[in-house]
């Protein structure tokens, strides 16, 4: 009979865990094995090629449930500084709420496993574009053009992934605050100032 579904997500969600908190090359396959709690058979079922295959899962995962949490996020802030604004106060109040010990699982894997990984450089690829084209498409809603909101779009995702890294470090959720609080200033510039 052959594992259920739930093993799958489970070793998912248990592999985004372990590398948010101590990185991909510190993270073995029996550790996330242990820490889903699915049965060793299941492993091998869904990751018949390794860690370099759950890793690339793991990515993909982070990345779909970070881009749905924007998405919401820009859905009930219309105006992109609005958004900026509500994007920082979540990724502080995550990056706090987990001590400073838990960082963004895409960074971390990420910076240890591309570009010797194509899976995983390509799996970064894909998330690293689908979250730009999330705040270029906030920014065109506001009257950007589409190749600058692209670029900018960017540059945000680089400024925050930046801001995490340092937040981890400090131990200070400040980082990311003042990175949006630039980043709204640098949106107000090429585009109409806010109404008060």
């Amino acid at each position: 009979m052959a594992p259920a579904p739930k093993h799958r997500e489970n070793l998912v969600a248990a592999a985004t865990a372990l590398f948010r908190r101590q990185g991909y090359a510190a993270t073995g396959l029996a550790e996330i094995l242990a820490e889903s709690g699915a049965p060793k058979g299941s492993l091998y079922h869904y990751f018949p090629d390794g860690k370099e295959a759950v890793g690339e899962a793991a990515l993909r995962w982070a990345a779909e449930s970070m881009g749905a949490k924007m998405l919401a996020l820009a859905d009930a802030s219309p105006d992109p500084r609005d958004f900026i604004e509500a994007y920082a106060r979540y990724a502080a109040a995550d990056m706090q709420g987990s001590g400073f010990r838990e960082g963004c699982a895409l960074a971390t894997v990420t910076l240890e496993a591309t570009p010797q990984s194509e899976r995983i450089s390509s799996a970064s690829r894909d998330a690293f574009a689908g979250w730009v084209r999330i705040l270029a498409r906030s920014l065109r809603r506001a009257g950007m053009a589409p190749e600058r909101a692209l670029e900018l779009g960017e540059f945000i995702v680089s400024s925050f992934e930046g801001a995490l890294i340092l937040a981890r470090v400090r131990q200070d959720s400040g980082p990311i605050l003042r990175v949006a609080k630039e980043l709204v200033r640098v949106v107000d510039t090429e585009l109409q100032p806010r109404s008060v």
